[in-house]
């Protein structure tokens, strides 16, 4: 299967000739895994040793996060640290149990800055953090997300 990497936004009018459709964003999938979830710190795109740190780009919005792999007791916190800028340790996930499950705005463990853009002006390192002293083992998953689109919407060119 063929890769392709851009640095575009990307955005679909769903082939409206007339250019008057709205331009929806499209939404993204970024895998991560958390090795001890008593170790506050980067939280890396995979178990593989040496994986780099989950780095997502400037205009994120996260929407949902899928906990797939939770081999953990005690509760954690998922944030983010824009580059060069100040923590938000808990705006993703705030004291979420260690369990298999689903975030999204307004779910218990859900963090307030679900569906707020984390940045508009760099990119932004997802942090975790032991939020009870009791965490441990690993934890994974699946951090959905879209780049706002600075058009809102609207044809461009």
């Amino acid at each position: 299967m063929a890769v392709s990497t851009t640095q575009s936004i990307w955005r679909s009018g769903g082939g409206d000739q007339t250019r008057a459709a709205y331009c929806g964003s499209g939404v993204m999938a970024a895998t991560f895994y958390i090795a001890a979830a008593q170790t506050a710190g980067n939280v890396k795109v995979s178990s593989a040793s040496g994986a780099p740190a989950l780095l997502l780009p400037a205009g994120a919005v996260v929407t949902q996060i899928i906990v797939n792999d939770a081999t953990t007791a005690g509760t954690i916190d998922l944030g983010f640290t824009p580059v060069g800028g100040s923590a938000s340790p808990e705006a993703l996930l705030n004291n979420a149990g260690g369990s298999v499950g689903s975030f999204s705005l307004g779910s218990t463990g859900a963090g307030t800055g679900i569906g707020s853009v984390m940045s508009s002006t760099v990119n932004v390192n997802i942090t975790s953090r032991d939020n009870s002293t009791t965490a441990t083992g690993t934890v994974g998953g699946i951090i959905l997300y879209y780049v706002a689109d600075p058009y809102a919407g609207q044809q461009n060119v």
